[in-house]
């Protein structure tokens, strides 16, 4: 059964989904590498559309995948699929380009991040609701982190109780992801980052462990220990 989005929702998600993925391995696009059986993306819209607050998905496919991902997504959920770009930040322009004006608060969300608990899209969007112009989700960061220098030896060890983990999906105030990607100099794989350059404050929210970034081969075993896990 398709799932059907809440048509009184006020959020787009937007999802680059046109990376190849290299550290994944040889393969296909990595948004449609198998996990359990089922393609990363599939996994990941899943999730987005089990969030109330959203009212459109927008995927942004490799160009030569489009229909293919229109197919693929058809029985999942209601979705917009546009041919993606060569980079990130290009993918996300060009998906935010399919969302109407009157949809005021934008996520950016990655595929990669396929098993991000509905909970986390919904905080995510509560906290741009509520005012803040950009939203991130994050952990805190549990390993010692040392600075180094060129050679390798150690510079000094980095406080990391100011230090965070980012996930996605990261959300903003549509109008400020829209400055942010019309007056960016610098390509960066971070919404978040194009903000910060921008001087716009960026808020924290809790993430989520199952929020884990899947990129290498080992990421996929972990993954599926976590979709047979109690949650």
């Amino acid at each position: 059964m398709t799932a059907k989005l809440n048509a009184r929702g006020d959020v787009a998600v937007l999802v680059p989904a046109a990376g190849a993925g290299l550290r994944l391995g040889p393969g296909g696009p990595k948004a449609l590498r198998l996990l359990a059986g089922e393609p990363l993306l599939v996994h990941a819209v899943r999730r987005v559309a089990a969030s109330p607050s959203v009212r459109l998905i927008v995927i942004a496919a490799p160009a030569t995948e489009v229909e293919a991902v229109r197919t693929l997504l058809t029985p999942v959920a209601p979705v917009t699929v546009v041919a993606g770009g060569a980079e990130r930040q290009e993918s996300v322009a060009l998906a935010l380009a399919a969302v109407p004006p009157e949809i005021g608060i934008v996520l950016v969300h990655d595929a990669a991040r396929a098993l991000t608990p509905p909970d986390v899209i919904e905080s995510v969007a509560a906290a741009v609701r509520e005012g803040s112009p950009a939203v991130i989700p994050v952990l805190p960061v549990v390993d010692t982190i040392k600075e180094v220098s060129a050679d390798d030896t150690v510079l000094g060890t980095v406080d990391r109780s100011v230090l965070r983990s980012v996930q996605t999906p990261q959300g903003f105030r549509r109008d400020v992801l829209v400055a942010a990607h019309a007056t960016a100099a610098d390509s960066l794989t971070d919404d978040a980052g194009l903000v910060e350059k921008a001087g716009i404050p960026v808020t924290c929210v809790p993430g989520s462990d199952m929020a884990m970034k899947i990129t290498r081969p080992l990421d996929l075993f972990l993954a599926e220990a976590l979709l047979g896990s109690p949650q």
